[in-house]
């Protein structure tokens, strides 16, 4: 009897492992992704004079340290199908980023893509490192809600425009690897 229960527990054991490699298989595929989306992030930092076009303000100012260097910024910024400002917004961009390298243009986000278009509904929230200086950088999805329910992938930015300290649009090219939600 307990050589028949060893044995029992052996085969159930397998066929749970062989189960589990078979799902992850199919919804982990780290060379495609299962959701792809480019969208625009347009950043217009508030500079004590163009309240009404404001989508981000300094809550704490930069250190005379260099290169921004302790400086916070809270944003509530447009996305964009396309690099146009006025275009209509598919989504909102809320969080935060600051400065956290004294000798180099270097940022940390965190923040979460708000959807409520025709297209998506949910949110996506996304964290990283921003080293300014790459041509492009990538930051981790880690999550959302809705048509993005628990997603996983990486958001990589690249600087498509910036005018001075005040004005700044990322293309920013969204590939999820774990989509739960189709």
């Amino acid at each position: 009897m307990i050589q028949f229960v060893k044995k029992s527990c052996y085969i159930l054991l397998f066929i749970l492992t062989i189960s589990c490699v078979s799902i992850l298989s199919k919804t982990l595929k780290p060379d495609e992704p299962c959701k792809r989306i480019i969208l625009y992030y347009h950043d217009i930092l508030f500079n004590g004079t163009d309240l009404a076009n404001a989508t981000s303000a300094k809550v704490t100012n930069d250190t005379q340290l260099g290169s921004h260097f302790g400086m916070m910024v809270i944003f509530d910024d447009p996305m964009t199908e396309d690099g146009h400002l006025l275009s209509p917004p598919v989504a909102r961009a809320q969080g935060f980023y600051f400065y956290d390298k004294k000798d180099t243009f270097n940022a940390w986000f965190a923040y979460t893509l708000i959807f409520n278009s025709s297209e998506y509904k949910g949110t996506l929230n996304i964290m990283g490192a921003d080293p300014l200086a790459e041509k492009t950088r990538d930051l981790s999805v880690v999550g959302g809600t809705g048509d993005f329910f628990m997603a996983r992938g990486i958001v990589t930015f690249r600087t498509d425009d910036f005018q001075g300290d005040f004005y700044f649009r990322l293309q920013m090219d969204i590939k999820l690897y774990e989509c739960y939600k189709t």
